[in-house]
């Protein structure tokens, strides 16, 4: 009878990260999709739209009519990636797709999906809070409001 390696390797699995910096329309279903795995027991999802409200720092009492984003696409692409990668190395994720739009995005339309799959959902909803929070901070992605009458960069 063959003996079977039961020895546990130290090292955790590598979590596969997808990344973009798109300029089309965001499949959201699509995006999160492409998240779970066979040994998935939870997927931490995030998609954030645009809404009619201003941003802190937008023009008090006016509506958004919608908003422009610009990115730098090499360097924000580099740092979503490095931000998807360092969520799944603290909460030991199997996989983070993460896509944030650029261009013309009308009222109500998903400016970002993030989707973090992992075997329980404490981490998978944890590291999908944690990412949002860094991409905002720190991915060279800028967003333009725009109103009935002007616009702002925030």
């Amino acid at each position: 009878m063959a003996e079977i390696d039961t020895a546990m390797s130290s090292e955790p699995p590598v979590a596969e990260i997808d990344t973009a910096i798109s300029s089309e329309p965001l499949d959201t279903g699509a995006i999160i999709g492409r998240a779970g795995t066979i040994e998935t027991g939870g997927i931490g999802v995030f998609v954030g739209t645009v809404r009619a409200t201003p941003s802190a720092g937008g023009r008090a009492n006016a509506t958004v009519t919608h908003l422009d984003y610009e990115a730098h696409p090499t360097l924000a692409e580099q740092r979503l990636r490095e931000l998807a990668g360092e969520a799944a190395e603290k909460w030991g994720l199997q996989r983070v797709v993460a896509v944030h739009r650029t261009g013309r995005c009308e009222v109500g339309e998903p400016t970002v999906v993030l989707a973090c799959s992992a075997p329980h959902r404490a981490e998978a909803l944890d590291a999908c809070r944690w990412l949002i929070d860094e991409i905002k901070r720190d991915v060279p992605i800028w967003k333009k409001e725009h109103y009935s009458h002007g616009s702002a960069w925030i």
